[in-house]
C-alpha cells in the first residue's frame, strides 16, 4: 500500500474513531447520545420510524450512511450476512431482526472504538445471532463461501483499494449469494478532480466511484446481474445509490459472465489458460503469492 494511500486510511480512521467516541460520551450523559453531525443526505434519518424506535439510541446515534442497505437487500430468514464497515452495529442489528434466530449477521470495522460501541449496542438490543470483527474490507477475516448476502452502507467509497474489496466480496459469498449496498457514485461525466472538489475522502465524496467504473470493478470480480439505481443526490453529479449484484452459482454462470474473473478475482491475476491455486485466498495473498497463486487449468 502507498503512503498515500496508507494516510487516507488512517484519516479514515480517526474520523469514525472520533464519531464512535462522541456517541458513547454522549450516551453517559444525562441527555443520551446525540447524533454525529452529518449532511441531511446521510444518517439515521434515512431509515424508517419504526426501525429507528426498535434499536438502542447509541446504534442510532452512530450512524453516518448514505442509504438502508438492509431494505434493500431482501434478507430472509435463516440467511447469514456480512456488514462491511459495521461502525455502531445499525446494519448488523436490524439484519439480525431480519434474519432471525436461526440466521446470523457479520460486522466487520477496522475501528476499535466503533467495534466497542457495537458490541455494546448489540448488548443491550439482546442480539445473540451477531458476531463484530476486526479488520478490513480489503481482507475480510472469514472463510470462502461463508456469507448469502453481503451489504455495506456508504463505506466501500472510503476505501483506498477497492478492486480488493469486490474480490473479497466475491470470495466469502457462497456460490448465488448477493450484495445488496448503498453507496455514493458520481456521475461518468466527473473525473476524479472534479469529484474532489465536491466534498473531502473522508466526507464520502471525493473516493467515489463513477457508475461506469463501480459496474467495471464488480465485473471484473466476478458479480453478473449489477445494478445501479440512484436514489437521492449528496452533491452536485454525486448521487447516494443502491448497488445490486449476484455471484455466479457455477463455473458455467462465471465464464459467461465475466472471464476475467476466472482468477483471483482480480483481471490482471490469471492468464486465460491458469487458475487459482488457492481459490480461498485473498486478493493481498494472491498478489503476494509467487505468479499471483496462478496454476496451469488442467
Amino acid at each position: 500500500m502507498s503512503e498515500q494511500s496508507t494516510d487516507l486510511r488512517e484519516t479514515v480512521r480517526r474520523r469514525y474513531a472520533a464519531a464512535a467516541v462522541k456517541v458513547t460520551e454522549g450516551g453517559a450523559a444525562c441527555c443520551g447520545p446525540q447524533p454525529v453531525e452529518v449532511d441531511e443526505n446521510f444518517g439515521s434519518t434515512l431509515y424508517a420510524a419504526d426501525e429507528r424506535d426498535a434499536l438502542p439510541a447509541e446504534a442510532v446515534a452512530a450512524s453516518l450512511g448514505c442509504g438502508n442497505p438492509t431494505a434493500v437487500a431482501e434478507l430472509r430468514e435463516g440467511e447469514r450476512v456480512l456488514d462491511l464497515g459495521s461502525g455502531g452495529g445499525i446494519d448488523v442489528l436490524l439484519s439480525a431482526r431480519r434474519v432471525g434466530p436461526t440466521g446470523k449477521a457479520y460486522g466487520v470495522d477496522m475501528t476499535d472504538e466503533m467495534l466497542a460501541l457495537a458490541l455494546a449496542n448489540a448488548e443491550k438490543a439482546g442480539a445473540t445471532n451477531v458476531e463484530f470483527l476486526k479488520g478490513t474490507i480489503e481482507s475480510i477475516p472469514l472463510p470462502a463461501n461463508t456469507v448469502d448476502v453481503v451489504i455495506s452502507n456508504c463505506v466501500i467509497n472510503l476505501s483506498v483499494d477497492k478492486p480488493a474489496v469486490f474480490a473479497e466480496t466475491f470470495r466469502v459469498l457462497k456460490p448465488g449469494g448477493r450484495i445488496g449496498v448503498s453507496d455514493v457514485v458520481a456521475d461518468d461525466s466527473l473525473t476524479p478532480e472534479q469529484r474532489a472538489e465536491r466534498g473531502d475522502y473522508v466526507g464520502c465524496i471525493a473516493g467515489a466511484l463513477s457508475f461506469a467504473e463501480y459496474r467495471r470493478g464488480l465485473e471484473a470480480a466476478g458479480f453478473m446481474d449489477v445494478e445501479i439505481t440512484p436514489t437521492h443526490p449528496v452533491a452536485d453529479g454525486m448521487h447516494s445509490a443502491v448497488v445490486r449484484a449476484v455471484k455466479p452459482t457455477s463455473a458455467t454462470e462465471a465464464n459467461g459472465s465475466s472471464a476475467a474473473a476466472a482468477c483471483c478475482g482480480v483481471s490482471a491475476c490469471c492468464t486465460s489458460g491458469e487458475q487459482a491455486a488457492d481459490p480461498t485466498a485473498t486478493v493481498a495473498e494472491a498478489k503476494a503469492a509467487s505468479g499471483c497463486g496462478c496454476q496451469s487449468r488442467r
